[in-house]
């Protein structure tokens, strides 16, 4: 068969990159939660009413200020949660009394049913290893996600994972198995890890919570004390739309940044060199030492994967980082967990046998395509929708969202569409 000429229900080589026919035209102004627009925007710059509503400290998402990440539509709320089933819930600890708390839970349902019951196919990669995700050993051993997924800060992984087993017990008296999956990355600077501020209490709250919907993005849940690129980060999220054999799948990305530490000059969106232009003058650099860097990031699908796709999703997240200026270095944890909820792994009641669809691996590429555009994305809003904290050591700022802009206005990067 020639290259040229797609399998029934596929996509030619030549044309994988262009897999969604109408992307191009349908990214060119879709905002979040928003019908997809019909034709790209022309160039223009942010109207007065949105530079006054950031003069008065309001903050948005990446798509909200037009800059347009790929060409892939987004799904209706822009986030994980547009994979149905998927839910997230946060608890936030943000006080100074009796001590600084700048810390989190982050709590990701992949299903609307109990995990025990129904696990999912998944894979995991580490890009870089110097951080934590618990529970991989069974991921690799068996190619499933048996649990909901926790995120918070280094020193209290463990409370997250004995709450997730507590609550697992609850939920399935007779549950006789679990190893729960929860990250990690490092808010040292920000919050005093001395106290161990999460309890039990918070990650009950984040899991009951747990929302499917709109997702907060910035300073919340796991992502509360965290930077990216010498500017404030936290917790982010994105989605695309890929069509395949006449059916629309959604891949949603989940991330906790904490990356870029002293290495803002490295730091693009869409290719502009945001980073380099805007000076230590102008937004200071304050934050952790240089070396505190990590990623975790979730990527959910309803596409059928097995789970050897699953890791092959989960890699591409770090071309997304990539992207983005990260580099994954020596001190680094960086971790990417992919699970697809397509296919039933029933525990409650198992079958003889278990059966499995799966999209040819000749076909996926345009699955890895929409790992990394929504990667950026979730990226980037971790920042725009985070706001200037002070915590423990140091303070973090913001990224100034009219810079942005004018930045990536400069150098015509906006991507397909572009409006203000």
């Amino acid at each position: 068969m020639s290259s040229d000429n797609p399998r029934p229900g596929g996509v030619s080589r030549r044309n994988v990159l262009g897999y969604s026919a109408a992307a191009a035209a349908l990214a060119g102004t879709q905002l979040a939660g928003a019908t997809p627009a019909h034709a790209a925007v022309s160039v223009k710059p942010l109207s007065p009413q949105m530079l006054a509503r950031i003069k008065r400290g309001e903050r948005f998402r990446l798509r909200e200020l037009g800059i347009i990440i790929g060409t892939l539509p987004t799904g209706r709320h822009n986030a994980i949660t547009d994979v149905p089933g998927v839910q997230v819930g946060y608890t936030t600890l943000n006080f100074d009394r009796p001590g600084i708390a700048r810390t989190g839970v982050t709590i990701i349902k992949p299903r609307s049913e109990p995990m025990q019951n129904n696990w999912c196919h998944a894979g995991w990669f580490s890009h870089n290893g110097n951080g934590e995700m618990t529970g991989t050993h069974w991921i690799d051993e068996t190619g499933m996600l048996t649990s909901v997924i926790g995120i918070t800060t280094t020193s209290q992984v463990g409370i997250v994972r004995d709450a997730l087993i507590k609550i697992g017990l609850e939920t399935l008296p007779d549950l006789e198995f679990l190893l729960p999956v929860v990250a990690e990355t490092y808010d040292g600077s920000m919050n005093d890890l001395s106290r161990s501020w999460i309890k039990d209490e918070h990650v009950r709250h984040a899991y009951a919570s747990a929302r499917s919907g709109p997702v907060q993005e910035g300073n919340v849940g796991g992502g509360t004390g965290m930077h990216y690129f010498d500017f404030k980060g936290g917790s982010g999220t994105s989605s695309r739309i890929v069509r395949y054999a006449g059916k629309d799948y959604t891949v949603g990305v989940f991330v906790q940044t904490n990356y870029g530490s002293r290495q803002r000059e490295y730091y693009r969106v869409n290719g502009a060199p945001v980073g380099k232009e805007i000076t230590y003058d102008e937004v200071p650099r304050s934050g952790p030492p240089a070396g505190h860097h990590s990623c975790i990031a979730i990527v959910a699908t309803d596409a059928p994967f097995l789970p050897a796709q699953c890791k092959r999703l989960a890699m591409r997240a770090g071309i997304g980082l990539g992207a983005t200026g990260g580099i994954a270095d020596n001190n680094s944890g960086d971790m990417y967990l992919a699970f697809s909820t397509a296919n039933d792994v029933r525990q409650d009641e198992v079958p003889d046998y278990y059966s499995a669809t799966s999209i040819p691996d000749a076909e996926i590429t345009p699955f890895m395509h929409a790992v990394s555009e929504a990667f950026q994305e979730a990226a980037h809003n971790s920042a725009t929708k985070a706001r200037t904290l002070a915590g423990f050591q140091t303070t973090l700022y913001q990224l100034p969202l009219d810079r942005l802009v004018e930045i990536v206005q400069e150098h015509q990067l906006y991507g397909p569409g572009f409006s203000g």
